[in-house]
């Protein structure tokens, strides 16, 4: 069963689309699933997310995460940004079933993956960001419930 939050931004997501050349772009997904999730930040001289779009293929849960996530970013900075987990991105949501932990997960991974294009991009390097995984299997969504 879905909370209030996850059915209002499944059925009305916030932010979707594209930025063109966007400061970063990390898409994610999950083979066992078919989800994937894309996540374009816009970012300014400050370091402070001033725009982010998404564009995600997969379930109600996977668009549900992909929006809260954009919200959850949106005017941060970058490392405020690094900081928001999958449990945080639950917590907004007010909760997901177990078996749709990994589109949580894929937030997170894909909010890394376009924080690290962005370091790429610029040839920074953010201070406790890791390469992030392009699929995210069943061993991380055990090992972050």
């Amino acid at each position: 069963m879905y909370s209030e939050k996850v059915m209002e931004h499944f059925s009305n997501p916030r932010n979707v689309g594209e930025i063109e050349n966007a400061s970063g772009v990390g898409t994610v997904g999950n083979a066992k699933c078919g989800d994937i999730m894309r996540i374009y930040l816009d970012i300014n001289d400050a370091g402070i997310i001033e725009d982010v779009k998404f564009k995600t293929f997969g379930c109600g849960a996977a668009v549900a995460t992909s929006s809260m996530a954009t919200e959850l970013v949106k005017g941060k900075t970058i490392k405020e940004a690094l900081n928001i987990t999958n449990k945080a991105v639950m917590e907004a949501l007010d909760g997901l079933p177990k078996a749709k932990i990994h589109c949580s997960l894929l937030a997170e991974e894909a909010i890394h993956a376009a924080l690290w294009d962005y370091a790429e991009k610029n040839h920074i390097t953010i201070e406790g960001l890791e390469k992030p995984k392009s699929d995210i299997g069943e061993e991380e969504e055990e090992e972050n419930y």
